[in-house]
């Protein structure tokens, strides 16, 4: 066993963000990932949907010889360790199947969704997506929705979030606010992205920046370079350095397949913005080459602990990064 494998062994480690689970628990096993924040139903999923998807989740977490614990309060962390499963935090990347009744939210924190991203990249109920030109932040349905979410303990994610309303957000929440998968905006400047004052935002409020693996979001444009280890670490100390290490972990937007070429085909429609579209046609558009090649799959992610053990990063702060910043902020929003 090498010592980035001893490390991440060792660690609680919690990927901020898998964008979508079939279940399948081998590449996550092999990765050493303990918990991970499952978007759990399609991010344009209408209530009727959303309900489904979650029953399913919850039908795979009590079925004889489970590997999926359901996470509901900060304490199941490391009950999932202990007996050997796979965390299930359950999220969501759109409020959408809210719509515009906040009872709802009652509901669906009793069925054990515990991280919302409040808007995904279009506009919705709750205000505007980062897509959006207009920008117009948060209407008053969301800032009630912000205050809700935080008297019931469900974390709100901004990862795809209008500046605008992400600051909204940021301003209003009692609660930290997370940032489950980004990179810096100031290295590449793509919408999807953060900018310094939004990162330092984050800190501020007590939550963490989950870094992401996603090529796109890496990519310096050159058609002829797939953005690398050395791109993502170049986001990662930029983002450490801004807003300590205390609040920095890591987001891979990878999804959890037994095939993750199939996976390619629920994934977003690459037009949504063109920065998915420029490199894809570049690189590739199947799951595997959208992001870096040393951490396309969570049997990969070792490979970043030993790149942070090389770069000279104490085994605290790695430990800190895997997932101890994302269980003390949890933790702190789950009341």
């Amino acid at each position: 066993m090498t010592a980035a494998t001893e490390l991440q062994a060792r660690a609680l480690v919690i990927d901020g963000l898998s964008y979508h689970s079939d279940g399948h628990t081998g590449d996550v096993r092999a990765g050493a990932i303990d918990a991970l924040n499952v978007t759990v139903c399609h991010f344009e999923a209408d209530f009727a949907e959303a309900c489904g998807e979650i029953a399913g989740w919850l039908a795979r977490c009590a079925a004889p010889g489970a590997e999926w614990m359901a996470i509901r309060e900060a304490a199941d962390l490391a009950v999932a360790r202990r007996a050997g499963k796979i965390g299930l935090i359950m999220g969501w990347q759109n409020m959408r199947p809210v719509a515009d009744d906040l009872d709802r939210l009652y509901l669906f924190h009793q069925l054990g969704v515990r991280v919302m991203q409040p808007t995904y990249n279009y506009r919705n109920f709750m205000g505007d997506g980062n897509l959006e030109t207009e920008d117009a932040g948060l209407s008053h349905l969301g800032r009630d929705a912000v205050r809700l979410l935080n008297e019931l303990g469900i974390a709100i994610d901004i990862s795809h979030v209008g500046d605008k309303t992400s600051r909204d957000i940021l301003d209003l929440s009692s609660q930290p606010v997370l940032a489950t998968h980004v990179d810096a905006r100031a290295l590449t400047p793509l919408p999807r992205n953060k900018d310094d004052d939004l990162l330092r935002a984050v800190a501020e409020s007590g939550g963490v920046v989950g870094v992401s693996v996603y090529g796109p979001m890496l990519w310096d444009g050159d058609r002829n370079r797939r953005p690398d280890m050395d791109d993502f670490m170049r986001h990662l100390e930029h983002i450490t350095a801004l807003v300590g290490i205390e609040h920095v972990g890591f987001g891979t937007d990878i999804p959890v397949s037994a095939d993750l070429r199939r996976t390619a085909q629920i994934a977003t429609n690459r037009r949504l913005w063109s920065g998915i579209s420029d490199y894809g046609d570049c690189f590739g558009h199947d799951i595997p080459a959208r992001y870096i090649e040393a951490a396309n799959n969570h049997a990969k992610l070792p490979n970043i602990t030993a790149a942070l053990l090389q770069r000279g990063w104490a085994e605290a702060d790695i430990e800190a990064y895997l997932g101890a910043n994302f269980a003390r902020a949890l933790g702190q929003i789950w009341l």
